[in-house]
């Protein structure tokens, strides 16, 4: 799954509305053609979810929440630079809604535009410093720029909120790989698979370190 889509379906953005899987009709509210994009979208009509959006956004051009769901269905059909167009719209009626800024940081970062993507969600910490989330995508975000010890702190700030958070643990141990720490890595791919054992990065890590460890020895006390 791209990164995006990940923050859009595990954020809970689709969730915002009641889902409705009735048929098109004329005469619906701004809202209730977000419910049916909503309902389309979740099952994989994104075409036809964007349609919806258009017509709750031709009622109340002003609906933030509109212009995010329409954002996020354009980064499913990867159509990624009209998603930040339709980011942008949002936060310019709400420069306060974080889920939108992590909606764009991560649209930025499938577009390999990692420093754009850091204040992002930088402005995302800045509104909700308890976004786990958050923390373990700029951690992702400053690997991809190299910065891993920077990276690991974003890490620990999301396994402070959240010790379950298996992304976190395993991005953490890839961060940690990077730095030739390879039996930190160890066991936080270990860590990882305790939470999922199905979690790819993990599984990939771990073999990696292990290997890493054979050929450098075990680290001395």
């Amino acid at each position: 799954m791209p990164a995006w889509l990940y923050w859009a379906t595990n954020m809970g953005l689709f969730d915002r509305f009641k889902s409705s899987t009735a048929p098109m009709q004329k005469g619906l509210t701004a809202k209730e053609w977000c419910d049916r994009g909503d309902a389309l979208a979740k099952s994989g009509r994104d075409q036809e979810a964007l349609q919806c959006f258009d017509r709750a956004l031709a009622i109340d051009p002003l609906y933030t929440k509109a212009w995010a769901l329409k954002g996020a269905a354009l980064g499913m059909l990867d159509r990624h630079e009209e998603a930040l167009q339709c980011f942008d719209r949002a936060l310019a009626i709400d420069p306060k809604d974080a889920m939108v800024w992590a909606l764009k940081g991560a649209t930025l970062g499938m577009l390999d535009r990692h420093e754009e993507a850091l204040q992002c969600l930088d402005k995302v910490l800045d509104l909700d410093p308890r976004y786990a989330k958050a923390w373990n995508d700029k951690g992702t975000a400053l690997v991809k720029v190299d910065r891993h010890e920077e990276a690991l702190q974003c890490f620990d700030r999301a396994l402070a909120i959240d010790a379950r958070d298996v992304d976190a643990w395993s991005n953490k141990g890839t961060a940690l790989e990077m730095l030739d720490r390879h039996e930190e890595a160890l066991q936080c791919f270990d860590r990882a698979l305790a939470i999922d054992p199905k979690n790819t990065t993990a599984q990939r890590g771990k073999p990696v370190a292990v290997e890493s460890i054979r050929k450098t020895g075990p680290k001395r006390q």
